[in-house]
This record gives C-alpha cells, sequence and structure tokens, in this order.
C-alpha cells in the first residue's frame, strides 16, 4: 500500500506545494530571527522527495540530509511538529533538540535528517539488513546529495548493500553543487558509475519532473522488495535557494542569475492541475494552523538540558569496570 496523500497527481501536487511554502515560511523565521542557526532550503527539489516517497508502503523508511524538510514532510510528518522543531520547542517532532538538521519521526519510519555528508547512508543500509533478518519487506531510501559521491562511508555503504542484497534505494539529489562547488570539477567519473562499480543498477532521471522520478522509485522499491537488492537513482535536479541561509549574509556568488532563471523555468510546481489553485489555499490554511501551533508550543526547561545525553538501564557485561 503505497502513502495514502501521495497515491494520485493532486496528492503529489499538495505535497510539493506544502513543502515549498514550508520552506518560504521556514526563510521569513530565519530572517525574523524566530529561527536561529538557519536551514537549508528545499525549494526546487520538491519532486525529487516527494517522487521517491510516491513509490514507497507506511512501513518504508529513509534517511535524509541536512537539507531534509522536504523529505520529513513528503513521508508525512506533521508541519506543525516539524516548525516547532525548528524554534527548538518541546512540541517539535524531537522535543526542539534535533532542530532543522535531525529531524525524525520512527513512527513514520523516518531514520532523522543527518547533518553529516553521506552519513544516512549506513544507517539505511543497517535498517534494511535488519528488516531483512527479521524477515520483514521493509525497502529504506537513503537521500544524499552530489557532495556525498565522494564520501568514504557512502562507498562502504553501497559494498555492503551490494554484497548483502540489501533492500535499499540510494537517491542522490544531484543539484550541481557541492555548497558552492560545482560537481562537474568534484567528480571523477559519473554519480551512476560509482553504483555501477559494486554492480548495483542505477540510472538517472529528471529530477525535476515528479512523476519520472515516482516511476524510476517504483522500479528500484519492487526491486528492493523482491529481493533483487539495491538500486541507484541519480535524480537531476537544482536548489533555487541559497546553500544555506547564511549564504545571503556571505554574498557569495558562484551561480549566475541567468542559470538560477533557467532553472526556475522548469519548476516542478509549475502545472496544467486544474485543482492546483485550491490546493495552493487549502495549504495556506494548513500551514496557518502549523505556525499557531509550533508559536503555541513551549519553550524547553533548562533543567532538562542535559536530559538524553547518555544512556540508562545499561547493564554492563560480566567482568566489565565500572
Amino acid at each position: 500500500m503505497s502513502l495514502p496523500h501521495l497515491a494520485d497527481p493532486a496528492g503529489r501536487y499538495r505535497t510539493m506545494r506544502l513543502i515549498r511554502s514550508f520552506e518560504e515560511l521556514a526563510l521569513e523565521w530565519v530572517r525574523s530571527g524566530l529561527v536561529v542557526g538557519g536551514t537549508h532550503p528545499y525549494s526546487g527539489q520538491e519532486a525529487v522527495a516527494v517522487g521517491v516517497c510516491a513509490a514507497l508502503d507506511p512501513a518504508d523508511q529513509l534517511t535524509s540530509t541536512h537539507r531534509g524538510h522536504g523529505h520529513v514532510l513528503a513521508k508525512g510528518a506533521d508541519p506543525g511538529r516539524l516548525l516547532a522543531e525548528l524554534l527548538g520547542r518541546v512540541g517539535g517532532l524531537n522535543g526542539g533538540r534535533g532542530g532543522s538538521m535531525h529531524a525524525a519521526d520512527f513512527s513514520l519510519g523516518i531514520l532523522g535528517a543527518n547533518g553529516i555528508v553521506g552519513a544516512g547512508a549506513p544507517i539505511a543500509v543497517g535498517a534494511a539488513w535488519a528488516a531483512q533478518q527479521r524477515g520483514e519487506p521493509t525497502v529504506v531510501a537513503s537521500f544524499f546529495g552530489d557532495g556525498a559521491l565522494n564520501q568514504g562511508v557512502l562507498l562502504e555503504s553501497l559494498n555492503l548493500a551490494s554484497i548483502w542484497r540489501a533492500p535499499v534505494v540510494f537517491v542522490c539529489e544531484n543539484n550541481g553543487y557541492a555548497t558552492t562547488l560545482p560537481a562537474a570539477s568534484a567528480v571523477g567519473g559519473s554519480a551512476c558509475g560509482r553504483a555501477a562499480a559494486f554492480g548495483i543498477p542505477a540510472e538517472t532521471v529528471d529530477g525535476m519532473d515528479v512523476e519520472a522520478v515516482r516511476a524510476a522509485a517504483g522500479r528500484a522499491v519492487e526491486r528492493a522488495r523482491s529481493g533483487g537488492g539495491p538500486s541507484f537513482l541519480e535524480c537531476l535536479t537544482y536548489r533555487f535557494e541559497a546553500h544555506h541561509t547564511m549564504e545571503r549574509r556571505f554574498r557569495l556568488s558562484y551561480r549566475t542569475a541567468q542559470e538560477v532563471a533557467s532553472w526556475r523555468e522548469r519548476d516542478p510546481l509549475a502545472t496544467g492541475l486544474p485543482e492546483a489553485a485550491a490546493i495552493d489555499l487549502e495549504v495556506a490554511e494548513l500551514l496557518a494552523g502549523a505556525s499557531e501551533f509550533a508559536l503555541a508550543s513551549a519553550e524547553p526547561d533548562p533543567a532538562t538540558a542535559t536530559d538524553h545525553l547518555y544512556a540508562s538501564g545499561l547493564r554492563p557485561r560480566s567482568g566489565a569496570a565500572l
């Protein structure tokens, strides 16, 4: 059973609009000082998160990146609780302790966004292997950017997934830049070539087309669920905003206005869907309610600052020194 909110074109558009509007609101809150520390906007890449998650079942899992709001919302996380997480409030997905880069919701199979480049890959492989051992038909999608292609931890994860025939779909969101470094000048060979070296089927897909991503992800998920092992998708996409909101302050210049404008012409939200205007209003109302929830959520009690820092209830092995 696929995710109900992504079961049809209207649902997929609604979720892409939710992600875009969420990111626009988050930008406003960063500028106003409500969100401390900034965010990594996902605007422009919505078709990747929604297309991949549209191929997943509710029991399937995913690992995300520092640019993770889109993945978390596409899998079904509550936008109010995610906004509260950005604010560091106790009503957040993780009690305000994860913030923008570490949001998670295990009940939805969201194993966590991750501030370390490529770090979600080994978590995804481990989760897929564990599901395999339990005899469960779970598939795990692992999102990462082109900047992770040269990380050893990703290559090690590809190798293990191949050896174990783990049900993982590796999703490279190639937006052309690792922060400010053009991928073309940093990646020897190709993204799909990384996977091919480990015997993993790979394909490149238009990451600005939600239906193209959904179709490719569907093939990869079916292969994984049927015991065919891992797959690799390179989704060619583009972020419309800065790598990080701090970028505006530094006034970095590494992309031309013409380049950004040309990609904006391929906006994944540009659609002929008849009900688009009505959906936009629905999303605006949803986010208004989400904002009220987040802003009304309590600030954390300083006395709880050290909670969850240390494991509790652990029993040392026999003979271990305490």
